[in-house]
């Protein structure tokens, strides 16, 4: 004869189940607070209309594009525009180069007075030169009104140079030995063993240095004091925040034109069309950037 152990029926909602759904429903709510702000610049860009006026809504009122077009159209944008495309990709390549060419003796334990180097480079993460002495050198170097003053002062960071640096350490020394014994010189190891091992850090750097660069804009109100030098974020803070002459220009034709395009339209589209840009490279990048910074953080 069987005896029939009779177990209590796990509660569905027991206590191992309250932690999953509190943190989904703070995950949620988080999501829709950084969500929110962006769909409201998106509609509001769309819009004919105020969308500030008139209660909630996520739809275009009196859908058009003549936000956008009267942006793109605006000279000082396209001016912009070009000034950040080049200094992202000037600043982001070289400074990628002087990085990695910077860690990868450094990341060799027979480096001789490594510890030393590393930590004068380390020490510039707590104390630097400052602003005032910071543009004192760039003046006296001649690079007022020159894109080099937008590239030269970041080039290498301490952070980014730790990183990388910490990556290159995982790296097998094997790969190394087995180079130079086929004849290779240390040139030939960087370029065609190193670099194609980082590449994960590679592309993690390349992002942290280009988001860096496009959204930089206060060094470009310092060192150039011409609008032919301006970035586009620069153009965009004068647009949204100063109602600059720019904003007056694009609102006094779209009334000529007989256009319907509310000031707070135009401002959206101004963000959204400097934001987009850098948003559209992160998805390429996205693969390599959580194994980037996990392996460049295990050995110190």
């Amino acid at each position: 004869m069987s005896i029939a152990i009779l177990r209590p029926k796990a509660n569905s909602l027991g206590s191992g189940a309250v932690f999953p759904l509190l943190n989904s429903l703070f995950m949620a709510l988080m999501s829709v607070t950084t969500l929110y702000p962006f769909i409201f610049l998106i509609t509001s860009s769309l819009s004919g209309l105020d969308m500030s006026l008139g209660g909630f809504s996520l739809l275009p009122r009196d859908f058009t594009f003549d936000n956008y077009a009267k942006v793109m159209a605006n000279r000082s944008i396209g001016v912009g525009y070009y000034n950040t495309i080049l200094r992202t990709v000037l600043g982001t390549s070289c400074s990628l180069a002087v990085t990695l060419c910077l860690a990868w003796p450094l990341s060799k334990r027979s480096f001789p007075n490594r510890s030393f180097w590393t930590a004068l480079i380390v020490f510039t993460m707590f104390f630097s030169g400052g602003m005032i002495p910071t543009y004192i050198l760039v003046r006296k170097l001649g690079l007022i009104d020159s894109i080099w003053a937008l590239v030269l002062p970041e080039l290498v960071t301490a952070y980014n140079f730790v990183i990388a640096r910490n990556y290159m350490q995982t790296i097998p020394i094997s790969m190394e030995e087995s180079a130079k014994i086929d004849g290779a010189n240390d040139i030939v190891i960087l370029f065609r063993v190193i670099m194609p091992v980082c590449k994960p850090i590679i592309a993690t750097l390349a992002l942290w240095i280009a988001v860096w660069h496009w959204n930089a804009w206060f060094d470009a109100m310092i060192y150039m004091t011409t609008a032919a030098g301006q970035v586009v974020q620069l153009v965009m803070r004068r647009i949204v925040l100063e109602g600059s002459d720019q904003m007056t220009s694009m609102m006094a034709e779209a009334q000529r034109q007989g256009q319907g395009i509310a000031p707070e339209g135009l401002k959206a589209a101004t963000i959204m069309a400097t934001t987009l840009p850098i948003l559209c490279v992160y998805p390429f990048a996205q693969k390599y950037f959580v194994k980037g910074v996990m392996m460049g953080s295990l050995k110190g």
